[in-house]
């Protein structure tokens, strides 16, 4: 049986306070079994000050994650927090790992990170936990299909680094207590652990009049749509108006029906645009491959949060939680921030049931499976989403 425990601390300046509070929770609320292994969050002033170096250091298993703008734990919210989800069991088992750069050859050095992680493995993980480091020229739907290359047909879940400053340029992943900007750790779980996903998006009501195919594209670079230029799409329905991309439009997500897809499941994925290039092609959060089609939705502040609300309720709902990783779009807590900026966060930490271990960071985009029929996983990356990992 695998068992989880959250645990935190506030102290940003001093390594050996911070790991005191750390062990402290640790012995507090749960006893390590054969294996463990934990995941990480901080402000990217943990790594500065050198007390995330410290606390894996000093840690007896190990852990992985990244650099996030906010977080949550059964029972607090903050910004300027570091948070431990740890995972134990005597019948789960995990292998960590963390590939070299992921600049240019992607598919090999997954593979290869992998492939020296799993060495010995006589089964494929259950899941893989991976944690991909924000790289502006590579888009996230790159990190799913590296992972499927390297281990077909397993779940893949994780958030792509973050941080609170308007250019991210703060972002970095974390394996035992090193800091990389370009590298990506992992988790791989294995053994007797029954993973469920949950995505989370925006009420369905709230479809706005527009929607189109996109007929011509390649990969996150959308030329033209129902057969004209993407600009001029935009500019027609009024989002965009002498070049300059409406303020709006940088909020409104896209429920993107990727139908050429092979593994395509009929759940939509929700898409954001980024900016315009200067032929006119749009630049979306993501690959929006050729053929599919989109219904543009409506969002504020209440429809995240009623939208995380029924989602936590999902996990409320369901039978033999040991513990949930969630990860939320930084794009929601900028539509929320007008409200309280950490009303999402306060939202989950309110509404989860009482007595289940969980951990909640904000990422530059989300890594979930949308469905998982017959054993098979239907990874996807997304936008505009809070996901969700139960076990």
């Amino acid at each position: 049986m695998l068992k989880c425990a959250s645990i935190f601390t506030y102290e940003i300046d001093d390594p050996h306070t911070a790991f005191t509070e750390i062990k402290t929770q640790l012995d507090q609320k749960i006893q390590l079994l054969e294996h463990s292994a934990g995941i990480i969050m901080c402000h990217p002033e943990f790594i500065a000050s050198g007390v995330v170096r410290h606390i894996c250091e000093k840690l007896p298993f190990d852990v992985a994650g990244v650099t996030t703008a906010a977080q949550a734990v059964n029972g607090e919210a903050g910004e300027l927090i570091l948070t431990i989800f740890v995972m134990t069991s005597d019948d789960v088992w995990f292998k960590t790992g963390i590939t070299g750069g992921l600049e240019e050859d992607i598919d090999g050095a997954v593979k290869s990170a992998v492939d020296g992680a799993a060495s010995g493995a006589c089964a494929p993980p259950a899941i893989a936990l991976i944690f991909p480091p924000l790289i502006f020229k590579r888009s996230g739907d790159s990190y799913v299909e590296a992972m499927r290359k390297a281990i077909p047909n397993v779940p893949v879940f994780g958030p792509i680094a973050i941080d609170d400053t308007l250019t991210y340029e703060l972002s970095e992943t974390i394996y035992n207590g090193e800091n990389h900007r370009t590298a990506m750790p992992f988790i791989l779980c294995y053994g007797n652990i029954n993973p469920r996903f949950i995505v989370g998006t925006f009420p369905k009501d709230k479809a706005m009049p527009y929607t189109g195919e996109i007929t011509k594209s390649s990969g996150s670079l959308v030329s033209e749509i129902n057969n004209i230029n993407a600009y001029n799409y935009f500019e027609s329905i009024g989002f965009v108006n002498n070049g300059v991309l409406a303020e709006n439009l940088t909020f409104v997500p896209f429920a993107l029906s990727q139908k050429k897809r092979s593994d395509y499941d009929g759940i939509p994925v929700i898409r954001g645009i980024a900016f315009f290039n200067e032929d006119g092609t749009a630049v979306f959060r993501g690959d929006a491959d050729e053929g599919s089609t989109f219904t543009m939705l409506a969002s504020d502040s209440e429809d995240v949060l009623s939208a995380t609300r029924k989602t936590i309720e999902q996990i409320n709902d369901l039978p033999g939680v040991n513990g949930a990783v969630l990860f939320s779009c930084i794009g929601r807590r900028m539509m929320t921030m007008h409200n309280n900026h950490l009303s999402e966060a306060e939202t989950v930490t309110d509404t989860i049931r009482s007595g289940i271990p969980f951990i909640l960071g904000y990422a530059g985009g989300e890594i979930s499976p949308t469905l998982v029929r017959d054993a098979i996983p239907t990874n996807r990356f997304h936008n505009y989403s809070l996901v969700v990992l139960v076990v």
